[in-house]
């Protein structure tokens, strides 16, 4: 079992930000994972909220070995030409350490109040099947071309290349069966939900049976979901024997009310444990 750490990235100034990302560096858990927004999530009021491709590209500096992403990256906030181009600026300046997740986006009111385009939901995820058939043709280095739905390459070429091969491991967020587990099931490396044990045994059945029809192992897309530490250390425990047993190989933990001293008590004592299994 791998473990990152949400560092719930709002509400605070950056050199908290940084603080944590590097806590969570020390304490040897994966991942760090920001978000995709440009307004807090939770709370009254305004509040910091820093871009999150730019926070990982500053991260990246910030840090030697922890893996870096956002959960999710909404793909109507960017161009996917803009957004394979800043992944492969990330992927350098961390030296191969960017996870890449992609999602339809969601959070509506958001994008009214920036002014940015909100397609409905069909469209949305016609955006995001685009986008990721172009950021792989584009990590690829080569002069592309490609005639989607909503977006299109003529002659284009990005380079360098990205660090890690053939391009960072592409996160696909959701579980929807009509749309989500398809699009993992052809483009993700690690696909991501949060259900209940049960429900992710069934999804997870679903996307084996979805893979293998695109003629892919469906072992090779990691099953991830998150993990709450603000609950008793007993029923984190139960929480973690029925994500194992379901076949989670990755779990986010959300940042705790507590603080970084239940971040640290996890990570000496039940991430160690699991980590090793």
């Amino acid at each position: 079992m791998r473990f990152g750490l949400d560092v719930a990235q709002q509400r605070m100034e950056f050199d908290e930000l940084v603080e944590r990302v590097r806590l969570a560096e020390d304490l040897g858990y994966d991942g760090a994972w920001g978000f995709d927004h440009f307004e807090p999530m939770y709370g009254e009021g305004p509040g910091n909220c820093f871009e999150g491709m730019t926070t990982l590209a500053a991260l990246a500096t910030a840090t030697s070995r922890i893996r870096l992403g956002l959960l999710v990256t909404g793909i109507t906030y960017r161009h996917p030409s803009v957004l394979a181009a800043q992944a492969l600026t990330v992927d350098h300046a961390s030296h191969g350490r960017l996870e890449l997740a992609l999602g339809a986006a969601w959070h509506e009111a958001e994008h009214r109040q920036l002014g940015i385009e909100f397609p409905p939901t069909g469209a949305r995820f016609d955006r995001l099947a685009d986008a990721l058939e172009m950021v792989t043709l584009l990590f690829s280095g080569e002069v592309v071309s490609f005639e989607g739905r909503h977006y299109r390459l003529d002659g284009a070429q990005l380079r360098p290349t990205p660090l890690q091969r053939p391009h960072p491991p592409i996160w696909i967020g959701g579980s929807g069966r009509t749309r989500t587990l398809p699009l993992a099931a052809r483009w993700a490396d690690v696909w991501h939900t949060y259900a209940s044990p049960e429900q992710l045994a069934t999804l997870s059945a679903e996307l084996d049976r979805l893979a293998e029809a695109h003629g892919r192992d469906p072992s090779s897309i990691v099953r991830a979901s998150s993990l709450s530490l603000s609950e008793p250390w007993d029923d984190v425990r139960r929480q973690l024997d029925s994500m194992v047993g379901v076949g989670i190989g990755y779990l986010v933990c959300g940042w705790p009310g507590e603080g970084r001293r239940r971040v640290e008590e996890f990570a000496t004592g039940l991430m160690a444990e699991y980590g090793s299994a």
